[in-house]
């Protein structure tokens, strides 16, 4: 049955799932009409070179055209189809794009990683309101790190590091137990790369509200024991409780973490290496990081609703 209010979604196309979120035009996102979720594992697809192979781009074409089927079966008037970095960083992200457009009529679109963070920042915003003081919004993804901060409406300081969970696992921690010396290095390098990025600014960011918006995060704060909202999101996660779990992660191979508190399979390789990274992040703004369940998805979806002039431009081609 079609929706009869007018309707609008993102098809978030990332490493391990194809999700299309939907909700009326001037409604909330906290009332959204429906959302429909395919399974996808890229990282098994991707090579030593960074290409994503036949199997997994097989994998999203046939995920985004199942979105395809449920929107247009439900009426949905506009769809955003977002790619996030797990392709638009892939080095033949380009191919995949085609080859879903090709097959499926529906081209994938891209953001900047720095659009990504303030979108983050967006998403963070509208979930604590504007009493919240200013915030710095902290998103690990598979990929990249964003970062973003500010005191009104829109993000005054957006950055995008290469530092996520899956990237840094494969160039840093790719031994099923890593060496204490590769950990070591990681951090080093994480904290360098942050506080360069911030380039000078951190001791502002010390005295803003400290926001987490990731499933990287949310799973971390589980570990760490928080207790979960309602939704589910876990509440906090503080860096000494990273620095607890970091080495009790370490001695675990790859295939024993999803035993953990929090930690799912898919995401189980990647744990340590999130782990890392989020306590360089948090060490560097001095957290602890309060956990928000919306992050660049719902952004996305808040300027769609805030009208054509709000929502972001995409990239259609990598360069």
């Amino acid at each position: 049955m079609a929706e009869t209010a007018t309707t609008v979604g993102v098809l978030d196309v990332g490493c391990f799932s194809a999700r299309l979120l939907v909700v009326r035009s001037g409604g909330s996102l906290l009332d959204p009409v429906f959302s429909h979720k395919s399974r996808l594992r890229l990282d098994r697809s991707l090579d030593a070179s960074g290409r994503i192979g036949r199997e997994g781009i097989d994998s999203i074409i046939a995920a985004v055209a199942e979105a395809g089927r449920v929107a247009a079966r439900r009426g949905v008037d506009h769809v955003f189809p977002l790619a996030t970095s797990s392709i638009r960083d892939a080095r033949n992200a380009t191919e995949v794009v085609e080859r879903v457009r090709r097959e499926t009529g529906i081209e994938l679109r891209f953001l900047s990683g720095r659009r990504e963070a303030e979108l983050s920042y967006l998403a963070a915003r509208r979930w604590y309101g504007a009493s919240a003081g200013p915030l710095v919004v902290l998103d690990i993804g598979g990929g990249t790190v964003e970062l973003a901060a500010g005191d009104g409406e829109q993000a005054a300081f957006a950055r995008s590091l290469r530092l996520g969970a899956r990237e840094m696992t494969r160039t840093w921690l790719d031994a099923e137990v890593p060496s204490g010396e590769r950990i070591a290095a990681l951090r080093g390098h994480a904290l360098n790369r942050v506080r360069a990025a911030l380039d000078g600014d951190e001791q502002v960011l010390r005295g803003f509200r400290t926001v987490g918006c990731s499933k990287v995060l949310r799973q971390l704060a589980r570990l760490a024991g928080a207790r979960p909202h309602k939704d589910g999101a876990a509440r906090h996660l503080h860096v000494e409780d990273l620095r607890t779990w970091i080495p009790r992660l370490a001695v675990l191979p790859a295939s024993r973490r999803s035993e953990l508190p929090g930690i799912s399979r898919s995401r189980a390789r990647q744990a340590l290496a999130g782990a890392v990274v989020a306590e360089a992040l948090l060490t560097v703004v001095e957290g602890p990081a309060e956990i928000c369940p919306w992050s660049t998805t719902q952004g996305l979806l808040l300027s769609l609703l805030d009208g054509p002039g709000q929502h972001c431009s995409a990239q259609r081609s990598v360069a």
